[in-house]
């Protein structure tokens, strides 16, 4: 019914791919792979989704990027049907912008995860130092297949960095300019169990 309604099978999947991940950016051949479409097929939806408003584009490195576009008028109604089911606020590419399931299986089987971060690489924003950041109550070994599966999956070697709560909040205490520096990235939010993200200082506020 939602095929029908929208026009096309690639373009429900492109919608899906987008919205679950807003802050991310993906160019074509890794969204040819991630929807599992027809490359000609995939083009044509992009051209008109791009021409609607829906998504916007920028090329880096000789790379054609695509990402959703969170100032388009009918943003949120379309971010109910097609984005996560827990939508955060949107907006400022900077700010926590959308939370998944943080009882998905792939965090579930880590342990207990309070914050789960993919900024760097997965948003085309180095300031941070670091693609994944993983607070809580974690299994080091299920972290490094976590890790593994997804550099697989991203075709994409990723830093990481796993912090306990403790460290977290003794860090976010003392205005720890390399926490600052994640925050204060375009970033995609898996998890925030407790909010701590929004009382996190950018290194603007603290200089």
């Amino acid at each position: 019914m939602i095929d029908q309604l929208f026009g096309s099978k690639t373009r429900v999947k492109l919608l899906q791919l987008f919205y679950t991940n807003p802050n991310r950016s993906f160019y074509v051949r890794e969204i040819t792979r991630k929807v599992d479409e027809q490359i000609n097929s995939v083009r044509r939806e992009l051209s008109n989704l791009l021409n609607i408003g829906i998504i916007s584009s920028e090329t880096n490195n000789n790379k054609l990027y695509y990402e959703v576009n969170q100032t388009y008028e009918h943003y949120s109604p379309l971010s109910v049907i097609f984005g996560p089911k827990e939508p955060g606020t949107s907006g400022s590419t900077t700010s926590t912008t959308t939370k998944s399931d943080p009882e998905s299986p792939e965090l579930r089987a880590l342990g207990r995860v309070d914050i789960a971060v993919f900024t760097g690489k997965f948003t085309r924003d180095e300031r941070s130092g670091v693609d994944v950041l993983l607070v809580g109550d974690i299994n080091s070994s299920q972290v490094s297949k976590y890790i593994s599966s997804l550099e697989k999956k991203e075709d994409k070697e990723l830093k990481y960095v796993v912090m306990t709560p403790k460290e977290f909040n003794y860090r976010r205490k003392i205005h720890d300019r390399f926490l600052a520096n994640i925050f204060d990235s375009k970033k995609q939010v898996l998890a925030d169990k407790n909010n701590a993200l929004n009382t996190v200082k950018t290194v603007e506020e603290q200089e």
